[in-house]
Formats: C-alpha cells, structure tokens, sequence
C-alpha cells in the first residue's frame, strides 16, 4: 500500500462502498412510480434476467436458498408477469427461467432511474471530487475482478 492510500482503511472503502450502494437503493425508491418488489424476488429476477435459461435448481445454488423457495418466488413473479416458466430441450420435464418484455422494460427503467439521481448528485459535486470519481471506476472495476477471483 502507498502512503497516500494508507488514510483511507479497507473497511472504509468497504463502507463508503455500501452507503453510496444503499444511499443509491433509498434515493431510487422514494422517486419509483411502480410498485416495489421485496427483496428475493429482485435477486430472481436479476439472475434470470443476466442468465437466461437458468434452472431452478441453479437459482437456488446462486442464490443459496432451498429450491422450494426458488418456486415459490418463480410462482409471485409468474403471476406478476415478470417471469416466464419455459420447458427445456430435449428434456421437456426440466423448467428454464426467463425474463419478460415487462420485466426488462421495468428493470431498465430502475436503471436510468438511479443512474439520473447518480448523476444529478455528482453534478452537485466540486469539480475535483468529479474527477476523482472518474479516475476512480476503472480501479474499483479491478477491484471486483480481483474480489470475484479471491
């Protein structure tokens, strides 16, 4: 570690990670006009819609929930018209996830929402903390690297 980095502790990076994260996650569901989904069945639908085809029995390994649990969520987002059941080939027993047209136009929308309010937040940043924050993506994108790979 380098002198400059040695002010700021691991676990305040962790920290400021987290608060940016939540202040992030508050700020984008007090302006969300829709319906807001608990929790699990935004992870579901997350997975589902980053891997395509996955099975039950894989979203609850990724998850780390019980299959059963899994279903049920599968079910609620089902009905919401979230989620579709698709059969998988050749094997016409086993069920794949996917996404609806619903769900993506949905989980687009909370994406632009919460990159306006990141955005309009940074603007009201001092020029140099902009900066900083720029220079600063491509190293916390190999941190992640570096984390998924630990």
């Amino acid at each position: 570690m380098t002198e400059r980095s040695r002010e700021v502790t691991v676990p305040d990076l962790m920290a400021a990670i987290s608060a940016v994260r939540r202040s992030a996650r508050r700020a984008s569901r007090r302006e969300w006009q829709a319906d807001l989904l608990p929790q699990a069945q935004l992870e579901l639908l997350r997975l589902a819609a980053a891997r395509p085809g996955i099975s039950v029995t894989e979203a609850a390994r990724e998850l780390r929930v019980a299959p059963n649990t899994v279903s049920t969520l599968v079910s609620r987002l089902t009905a919401a018209g979230l989620l579709r059941r698709e059969r998988a080939l050749p094997d016409g027993r086993a069920v794949r996830l996917a996404v609806t047209a619903r769900a993506k136009r949905r989980m687009a929308g909370w994406r632009d929402l919460r990159a306006e309010l990141a955005q309009a937040a940074i603007i009201r940043l001092a020029p140099a903390d902009q900066e900083v924050l720029t220079s600063a993506v491509p190293v916390l994108l190999r941190l992640a690297e570096q984390l998924a790979a630990a």
